[in-house]
């Protein structure tokens, strides 16, 4: 005898953020042990590695390739006057001036420096000769002109016609002013939404692989029939975004790795240094934790918009067709959070800020370049509002197309509990 009433079985059932935190702990512990996620992690590190490698050996090529190293051809008395001159200026214009050597062959007879650097004879970038008082650079235009002005100041204070002693220059600097603050925490403010929009655009559609192979497997129906719609959304959004940050911790690491093995070759790879962004208005902590937030946000919004299109599509092909758009639209959305930048207080950028979708960019932004805070909680707040709002479209989309096609609800519940055909009616006998 079942002794259950319906209110015990009520309270049996999970409740939405119950079921939610079954179904995220479910699809993050699946999606992290699993081989695909491994070779996942390991794709965007190939091409920072291979960079790294290519910027290091560029960059060493580079130096040895191009000579910075002048050839004397004067004579044995002009050359001594000239090194040492060298050596005089060395303190005050240090790397300005260039390398000079004493050139051998120029001891020969007939020395001619013009056919000497047209034979390759030497790794000269150019070569001096004549005389202190009356030098003849000879080299190509390129190193002709970049060399002039120090061999000018060398061949000066050799011939004792330039000053050898400098006075002191007392540097009195300032911080910042306000013009060059905000043009350089633009540079940061760019730097943190191209960041923001590469891991975004790169770990979203694990929400839309994920949920298009559950689909195929018939495993969303399970859960669809025994959960609601909404839990299961949410539940493998939050799985999904939990994945995203254990891969960029990785990546992280494995950055900060490279970057303590050799952040010469790091800096050449990238071609600047991130080091020299300047600091954001909120400071470089805050900043970072609305970093944390905004992304958070923008895979949320961006994750349910992908499970929306998922819920619309039976076949792969359909999810490719359907997803290109979206893609599209959220590359022109972070052009438009990335024009505003320059715009601040004008309609376009409140309409960035107010759209969901570039609301994450667009607000990242203001943090580097306005130190208010009040307008971040709002923003945040709303970007949440609009998370649920695109997830209880989708579970919505989900039902009516999944249930006419025997999926969950409805559909569900016919299969497993089918009604019996009727019994046919005897006529009765005449």
């Amino acid at each position: 005898m079942n002794l259950a009433t319906p209110d015990m079985n009520a309270k049996s059932r999970l409740s939405s953020l119950e079921a939610a935190w079954v179904v995220a702990r479910r699809d993050f512990l699946a999606v992290l042990f699993s081989r695909a996620f491994l070779f996942f992690l390991l794709g965007p590190l190939f091409p920072v590695i291979v960079g790294g490698l290519a910027g290091s050996i560029g960059s060493t090529v580079q130096r040895e390739a191009v000579s910075v190293e002048i050839g004397l051809a004067m004579s044995a008395q002009d050359n001594a006057a000239m090194l040492a001159a060298r050596e005089d200026l060395r303190p005050q214009l240090g790397r300005a001036l260039p390398e000079l050597a004493i050139v051998p062959e120029a001891r020969e007879p007939g020395f001619d420096p013009r056919a000497f650097l047209e034979a390759r004879r030497a790794n000269y970038a150019a070569i001096l000769a004549g005389t202190p008082r009356a030098p003849r650079l000879v080299g190509t235009e390129s190193q002709a002109r970049r060399w002039q002005g120090p061999v000018g100041l060398i061949a000066a204070s050799a011939s004792d016609t330039a000053p050898t002693a400098f006075p002191e220059v007392r540097p009195e600097l300032v911080a910042t002013s306000g013009a060059s603050e905000r043009s350089n925490r633009i540079r940061t403010a760019q730097a943190a939404q191209m960041l923001l929009f590469l891991l975004t655009m790169l770990l979203a559609g694990m929400v839309l692989s994920n949920l298009v192979e559950e689909k195929a497997n018939k495993i969303i129906e399970i859960l669809a029939a025994a959960i609601p719609m909404d839990a299961v959304f949410m539940g493998k959004l939050f799985a999904m975004l939990g994945v995203s940050f254990v891969g960029i911790s990785v990546w992280g690491m494995v950055g900060w790795g490279l970057w303590s093995l050799g952040g010469d070759a790091v800096t050449a790879a990238m071609g600047s240094d991130p080091s020299d962004l300047p600091a954001p208005a909120v400071g470089w902590a805050l900043f970072a934790a609305l970093g944390i937030a905004y992304f958070a946000m923008a895979y949320l919004l961006l994750g349910a918009l992908f499970l929306t299109i998922g819920a619309m599509a039976n076949t792969v092909r359909e999810v490719q067709t359907l997803s290109m758009p979206v893609t599209m639209m959220q590359l022109m959305v972070f052009f438009l959070a990335a024009y505003t930048i320059t715009q601040p207080g004008s309609g376009l950028e409140i309409a960035a800020l107010v759209f969901p979708l570039s609301s994450p960019f667009a607000m990242l932004a203001r943090a580097a370049l306005d130190g208010q805070l009040w307008v971040h909680a709002v923003a945040l707040a709303w970007q949440g509002l609009c998370v649920l709002a695109l997830v209880k479209a989708g579970s919505m989309l989900f039902r009516k197309r999944v249930m006419k096609s025997g999926g969950a609800g409805r559909g569900t519940r016919r299969r497993l509990f089918p009604r019996r055909s009727p019994e046919p009616v005897a006529e009765p006998a005449e």
